[in-house]
């Protein structure tokens, strides 16, 4: 969802999404009206829900302008819904022909058209900037990343493991909210996923390929392919011969070595550093000069600790307390422990940093107290 400012003295936002009724046609769906209207549309079904939609408005698509931010399609049409016109049904489940549904595990590009992560490996940075079509297992799910950019527009990150019979790991970046909550759902080791229109790039921090997820690119969970049964059963030969399970807990976590970090900025510089960066898929990295000027530790705790994995740091789910990624791959069952998970203010002479994320270690070492003595916080040394 995103404001459209095409209108002189009014403020429209805009909702994109696109539907599929067989295996060879898909359209993309733009929305548009007010901030309320679009964020509720946007917000009342998730990818894979079956809907009906009464009243769109039948256009005929430019080609250029409209695949350069949406999926490209096989339609010379687009549908628009409009506030005051047209509605937007979620089916209930005895309503949904189980023939859409088969549709949620056919990809929609040709499932025999797409790059091995050894491919892309291989071909190194000749596909900067190419956006192809991707086959690959689930290895691990990170945790959502929360920020704040300059002109105070919150964002997000996640970061996920790739994996096939040619590379062991791959990071993919998911910025938006719907992807990211749809990996969230993926289980590691397990769920294969064929991914269309993926963004590929050259990280010159990591100095390795990565992929980003764009408006573009469209998932198919657990494709039904001969590509992808192959693909199922790799996975299931490496963990029964345990091929993956040598991999250390440091390797499991991001491979940043901190005394390669020399740059140094003022908050004033992070932020024009941040601005010129943003929709690019590397991090910027660097030291900063400031005092915390906002720590709120009087707010509900559950909102300030976190239950994470001993073996990879990563949040547990909630609901069951354990390690999806760690049990699901070992036949030692990881413990959980909590941990700070905090959001602070950071300052100097230039500026301030808002809602910069404080965690872990990292938190109980700067606050001087564990996550089990917090009632005893040395509040003057942070003042």
């Amino acid at each position: 969802m995103s404001p459209d400012f095409t209108d002189i003295g009014s403020e429209r936002y805009t909702f994109s999404f696109t539907i599929r009724d067989s295996p060879a046609y898909f359209i993309n769906v733009n929305s548009w009206g007010r901030e309320e209207y679009v964020r509720s549309l946007s917000e009342s079904f998730r990818v894979g829900d079956c809907v009906t939609i009464e009243n769109p408005l039948v256009q005929t698509k430019e080609l250029e302008k409209e695949e350069k931010f949406n999926p490209t399609t096989p339609s010379c049409y687009k549908l628009l819904l409009s506030e005051t016109h047209s509605v937007v049904k979620i089916c209930c489940h005895y309503e949904v022909d189980t023939k859409l549904l088969s549709l949620l595990h056919l990809p929609v590009k040709d499932p025999q058209d797409y790059y091995s992560l050894g491919d892309i490996v291989a071909n190194g940075q000749s596909l900067d900037g190419r956006i192809i079509n991707v086959l690959a297992a689930v290895k691990s799910v990170g945790e959502p990343k929360y920020f704040t950019t300059s002109d105070k527009r919150k964002g997000q990150r996640c970061e996920v493991k790739l994996y096939d019979e040619t590379e062991l790991s791959f990071a993919m970046i998911c910025w938006d909210n719907e992807s990211i909550q749809l990996a969230q759902s993926w289980m590691p080791r397990e769920t294969v996923i064929f991914a269309s229109e993926l963004r590929i790039n050259f990280d010159k921090f990591r100095n390795c390929m990565t992929a980003t997820v764009i408006s573009k690119t469209i998932f198919t969970t657990n494709p039904d392919t001969p590509e992808a049964n192959i693909l199922f059963n790799f996975i299931k030969e490496s963990a029964a011969t345990g091929a993956l399970d040598d991999i250390t807990e440091d390797q499991l976590k991001e491979s940043i070595n901190l005394q390669n970090i020399v740059d140094i900025y003022t908050v004033e510089q992070l932020k024009v550093k941040a601005l010129q960066n943003e929709g690019k898929p590397e991090p910027v990295y660097g030291i900063i000069y400031a005092y915390i000027s906002t720590l709120n530790i009087d707010t509900d705790t559950s909102k300030i600790i976190r239950n994470r994995c001993s073996g990879c740091h990563y949040v547990v789910n909630e609901m069951s307390n354990t390690c999806t990624f760690c049990n699901d791959n070992s036949s030692d069952a990881k413990s959980v422990f909590t941990s700070f998970d905090l959001l602070v203010d950071l300052t100097d002479h230039t500026g301030t940093l808002r809602s910069c994320n404080l965690s872990d270690v990292v938190a109980e070492e700067t606050l001087s107290c564990t996550v089990n003595n917090r009632n005893q916080f040395p509040l003057v040394d942070l003042i």
